[in-house]
């Protein structure tokens, strides 16, 4: 999936290596440009020293201190406009305190192709 001529590039933060591993190849079929982390820690690494990540999906349950609410908070103050996109099997978007403003939930399980589907809506340029 591009947007104009440059491909959209996805933040993929997914402690799950089947899951992740299933969405990451769904999103490169498409065309998306996938940097994938397993931890909340990496992931802020990754949107610290790579100026061109276009959006996050994080799952809101990951390993160590940082999780994806965390995640989320502090790629928002990194980058104010940086749409982001929970998924999570244990909460639900009524239940989960904390998320950050302009952001959105996908409960699990969904469909790799759905998620791809909504990344390419929420990275649709605005006329």
């Amino acid at each position: 999936m591009s947007r104009g001529p440059q491909p959209i590039k996805v933040l993929l933060v997914e402690d799950d290596v089947v899951i992740g591993s299933l969405v990451a190849d769904k999103l490169r079929d498409d065309g998306f440009v996938v940097q994938e982390a397993s931890t909340g820690e990496k992931a802020i690494a990754w949107l610290e020293t790579e100026p061109g990540i276009d959006i996050l999906f994080t799952d809101i349950s990951l390993p160590g201190e940082v999780d994806g609410r965390e995640l989320a908070v502090r790629a928002r103050a990194m980058r104010p406009d940086l749409p982001i996109v929970y998924a999570s099997g244990c909460y639900s978007a009524f239940g989960l305190e904390g998320m950050v403003t302009r952001s959105l939930f996908v409960p699990k399980p969904y469909q790799p192709a759905d998620i791809c589907a909504l990344l390419a809506r929420l990275t649709e340029p605005v006329h």
